[in-house]
């Protein structure tokens, strides 16, 4: 992945197709033939369907290219794809990046009220991943859900903290929110 320049603009490219490793390719190769770079990419399976988002970087030329040949690489290779132009995330350097899991029996409405718990309390949302699956010994549907936030600058944790467990609490979830750490701590 690229460190992108000050000239460089970006493309948010999302590609639904039945192969993952294809679509992979695919985009990653026309990416690279266009003289364009990944910066972030993000893959997941949903039934027989993947869901690929790359974020990608480039001169406006360049960018302007990849972006005229994906509806024939689409047509071609049998993937739905939708591209929007987008800036660069601006640097939030005194915000706080925590995660919050959850795991409750499945109900419709827990995304929406725990979204919207965030939403009130400013948080921003910058990662989510939930699952479903069957209980082995009760065969209830469960849920398991993963929210990276961002905390705003000046939050008092300590009482985000106790709103979101008395939150959770209430709707009758197990949940928990601690500080963001890396995957790989050097």
């Amino acid at each position: 992945m690229s460190t992108p320049t000050v000239r460089e603009q970006f493309l948010v490219i999302s590609a639904l197709g039945a192969n993952p490793m294809e679509l992979t390719n695919i985009l990653c190769r026309a990416s690279n033939d266009n003289r364009c770079s990944v910066v972030t990419s993000r893959l997941t399976r949903h039934g027989e369907c993947s869901a690929l988002v790359l974020q990608v970087a480039g001169s406006w030329d360049a960018l302007a290219r990849f972006e005229t040949a994906l509806p024939g690489l689409a047509k071609k290779h049998t993937f739905t794809v939708n591209v929007v132009r987008s800036a660069e995330l601006e640097v939030r350097p005194l915000s706080l990046p925590y995660v919050a899991y959850v795991s409750a029996a499945y109900r419709p409405d827990i995304i929406n009220e725990l979204c919207q718990f965030f939403i009130d309390h400013h948080v921003e949302l910058e990662n989510l991943t939930c699952d479903t699956y069957q209980a082995p010994q009760t065969g209830g549907t469960m849920l398991n859900a993963t929210f990276t936030v961002t905390l705003p600058a000046g939050t008092q944790i300590s009482w985000l903290r106790d709103q979101f467990l008395d939150f959770s609490d209430a709707l009758n979830l197990d949940a928990l929110i601690e500080p963001w750490r890396p995957q790989n701590p050097m």
